[in-house]
């Protein structure tokens, strides 16, 4: 009779710890995604333009963007907008009057990304964002000039 109690006892404990675990699995799939988006203007010239207080970026960017087949040497940071997104919703983040990113979290490290420039899409791209790595996207600018939003998942 002890036996059959001390058996079921235990096997009510590992129940217990098993229900624990599968909560907390879902509580953290369901934790918002922290993000970071910059808008960026790239340039061969050495200086931002006339009137704007753009200032250089991060070395971290910078060594991301050079690993990309981009023509531009001098890039400058117009803005940074630090957001998080929750499973399923869109973000909509205004990087400038005329840009904006629509962030969706897909699932787990998956994300939707869809780049507005004017009013009209530019870019929409599906892709994992791990914790750490940056998604870059881009349109054209005027006067031999580019434009970009890097995307970094900071959590």
């Amino acid at each position: 009779m002890r036996a059959k109690l001390i058996r079921a006892t235990g096997l009510g404990w590992f129940s217990v710890a098993l229900v624990l675990l599968a909560c907390a699995e879902v509580r953290a799939q369901a934790a918002d995604m922290k993000l970071q988006a910059y808008l960026l203007w790239g340039t061969d010239d050495t200086k931002s333009p006339e009137g704007k207080a753009y200032k250089p970026v991060a070395p971290e960017i910078l060594h991301k963007l050079k690993e990309l087949p981009l023509k531009w040497t001098l890039w400058f940071e117009v803005n940074r907008k630090d957001f998080a997104v929750s499973q399923g919703a869109v973000k909509e983040v205004p990087m400038s009057e005329k840009c904006q990113v629509n962030v969706t979290k897909i699932s787990g490290t998956e994300v939707e990304v869809l780049l507005i420039g004017k009013g009209k899409e530019v870019v929409k791209r599906k892709q994992s964002l791990p914790k750490g790595e940056m998604l870059v996207l881009g349109g054209n600018a005027p006067n031999s000039t580019a434009w970009l939003v890097v995307l970094k998942r900071i959590e």
